[in-house]
């Protein structure tokens, strides 16, 4: 039985009305976008016999964040949150590359443990760039339409369907444009399958904690959003 205080809204009725916790949602989805790039990107770990990127401990809440802004608030906003943590890692990039390309101080040691922090190579970057982009924008457009497919029911089906298209296409990216030929081609198929199987069951694991927060919304914006009529084009920002 739904609750009485939420309403369902078509996404292109939505216009200007105030929403209390986008915004906040939209700060959270693109910090942990930049933390997970700049901390564990490149580096392998292995745990339990299993090798992973370690960017795993905290990337998949990208895409439980994702989950929840494309079945609260809809595909055009999920989207523009997408955009927006795209030109936030284009600039990150752009930053760290100037700021290790500036001449050290005399006597100041640490620029070779600098240059291996934040160095990455634009390939890394282009790959990750990429690779998030396309796998979001999957994430949320099969969320979207499945809400619609199944008119709102099942939605640990949704989150955990769309992951497992959208964390796809971001593996099948990512990995080989970055690390093909640096790593063995075993390595990357290792990686690849492994990490795209830790983040489907971490997506898994965390559904309890998605229905809270997507109740917790739905509730306190008083909304809940079918995106009929929504353009599911991705190349555009504006609502």
């Amino acid at each position: 039985m739904s609750d009485p205080g939420v309403h369902k809204v078509d996404a292109a009725a939505l216009g200007q009305r105030p929403l209390r916790y986008f915004d906040f949602f939209m700060a959270a989805f693109v910090a942990i976008l930049l933390l997970s790039n700049l901390i564990g990107a490149a580096k392998l770990a292995t745990l339990g016999g299993f090798t992973f990127g370690a960017g795993i401990l905290f990337f998949p809440l990208g895409y439980v964040i994702g989950d929840v802004l494309t079945e609260v608030y809809g595909y055009a906003r999920a989207r523009r949150c997408v955009w927006a943590g795209f030109a936030a890692m284009l600039f990150m990039a752009l930053m760290a590359w100037v700021v290790v390309a500036l001449p050290p101080a005399d006597g100041w040691p640490d620029q070779r443990a600098y240059e291996a922090v934040f160095g990455s190579t634009w390939r890394i970057v282009f790959a990750s760039l990429i690779a998030f982009w396309a796998g979001e924008l999957a994430n949320s457009f099969v969320l979207a339409r499945m809400k619609l497919l199944t008119r709102g029911r099942h939605l640990w089906m949704r989150t955990i369907g769309s992951t497992v298209v959208g964390q796809g296409v971001d593996s099948l990216l990512f990995y080989p444009l970055a690390f093909a030929g640096d790593w063995t081609n075993g390595q990357v198929l290792t990686v690849m399958g492994t990490n795209w199987l830790l983040k489907v069951l971490w997506e898994a694991a965390l559904t309890p904690v998605t229905y809270a927060v997507v109740g917790f919304l739905k509730r306190r914006e008083g909304l809940d959003i079918y995106d009929e009529g929504t353009n599911f084009t991705p190349f555009r920002a504006r609502l």
